[in-house]
């Protein structure tokens, strides 16, 4: 039977439903988590070939579920964008007369040198104590311009994890340059010289074209890389199979992909999308959101980490930025009656609406946003070895895919429009 979206329908129990879609069952769910998280595909990785095989894995189920590549994909349904690999092999800062120790610099630039003062008339920005450090730098890291920002020392541990994101930058136009310092300068030298290497990236996407908006698109995304290898821990496990991070959201991508197919209920069109990269700093969505026309897009459902219970127990999830736009309570009421519930993002001083993929979409005034059940106070497993599809609740996780899919229903066949985020 094809499930039709009615008003009069979204009082039934989730379970009511659970014969109606079979594309979206418990089996095929262990199935396709299995694969993404086994041993053979070597923690997903950028730049290994684990993540090589599970963008063959994505591609394969795609195909299998009837997508046909976003349009302008050139190469089946790979999006391919080029990094660089900066190695700085010299870099010194003088401000205002002082040295500025040179891990308290950073550098985004595809240049092999660069040697900066104030005549080169780059936008200053300077972050003081008490600003928005997120917003404010990742606006100029967006850019592609010069700009120097200088950075408060009340903001040293921000600096020191975006230092952990250098390890890759987009090629592109600009030059960024980041400083730790306690003043505004008036007089400034910078000097760099660095070696780059190109490398090559793919996110995965899939589209169903709408039948009556087919310019109006939402989008459901998750992140396939992971951690890689490591040192063994206690047990001599070395691979991050990374089961519930996040393999349980490219699981609910593809889940997702093959129910709409056969719902065949979409005015809009529908993409799906398996981004690479978040874990060294969400490039793969970076890149995507420079692609794709964000006026065109009405929704963007972002999955990350669904497989364990969250705090409220089964039947939950809670989705972040809820406040930012009405779309946590279209989607809630279109489970109404259900034992389904969806609630505002509990970890709210960890930021994380603007820490998973969803971000660079929001920041442009999407109604992005991401569904997680993790416990981010207390996920057992999270960035270590034990993150294995043994430690998930597959039957749980089955049912929050199949609620995330009902809950799109009035969005997608164009009844519902989500309200724009407007991010301060």
């Amino acid at each position: 039977m094809r499930l039709i979206f009615l008003p009069c329908l979204l009082g039934i129990s989730l379970s009511i439903y659970s014969q109606n879609l079979p594309s979206i069952s418990e089996k095929e769910v262990s199935r396709i988590e299995n694969m993404l998280a086994a041993d053979d595909m070597q923690g997903r990785q950028v730049f290994t070939p684990g993540i090589d095989k599970a963008a063959d894995f994505i591609k394969k189920e795609f195909k299998d579920a009837g997508l046909t590549p976003l349009p302008g994909l050139k190469e089946g349904f790979e999006q391919s964008f080029t990094m660089l690999n900066p190695e700085v092999t010299e870099i010194s800062a003088i401000i205002d007369g002082t040295s500025i120790d040179s891990k308290n610099i950073l550098v985004f630039s595809s240049n092999s040198s660069l040697n900066v003062t104030q005549a080169d008339h780059y936008q200053k920005v300077y972050v003081k104590k008490g600003s928005d450090f997120r917003s404010v730098v990742y606006k100029y890291l967006d850019a592609d311009q010069n700009v120097l920002i200088l950075v408060d020392t009340s903001f040293t541990k921000n600096f020191r994890r975006l230092v952990r994101f250098h390890m890759h930058q987009f090629e592109g136009n600009g030059n960024r340059i980041l400083i730790l310092t306690d003043s505004d300068p008036l007089q400034f030298s910078i000097q760099v010289n660095q070696k780059t290497k190109k490398q090559s990236l793919t996110n995965i996407a899939g589209i169903i074209q709408g039948k009556s908006k087919p310019e109006e698109y939402v989008i459901f995304s998750a992140h396939y890389d992971h951690l890689g290898i490591g040192y063994p821990d206690a047990k001599g496990d070395s691979i991050y199979n990374g089961a519930n991070d996040d393999a349980s959201g490219t699981t609910a991508v593809i889940t997702l992909a093959k129910y709409f197919s056969n719902v065949h209920n979409n005015e809009r069109s529908i993409i799906f999308v398996a981004f690479t990269a978040e874990e060294i700093g969400e490039f793969g969505s970076a890149y995507f959101s420079k692609i794709i026309d964000p006026d065109k897009v009405i929704a963007m459902f972002n999955i990350e980490m669904i497989g364990t219970e969250s705090k409220w127990g089964k039947n939950s999830a809670y989705i972040t930025g809820f406040d930012k736009s009405d779309m946590g309570t279209i989607i809630q009421k279109n489970l109404s009656g259900s034992q389904f519930k969806f609630y505002p993002d509990p970890y709210p001083e960890q930021g994380l609406f603007l820490r998973s993929d969803n971000a660079t979409l929001a920041k442009k005034g999407v109604p992005a946003h991401t569904i997680s059940t993790s416990k981010m106070d207390s996920e057992k497993y999270y960035h270590k070895q034990g993150d294995e599809v043994g430690t998930l609740d597959l039957k749980n996780m089955t049912e929050i895919i199949r609620a995330i899919g009902l809950s799109a229903g009035s969005i997608i066949n164009g009844q519902d429009t989500p309200q724009r985020v407007i991010i301060e």
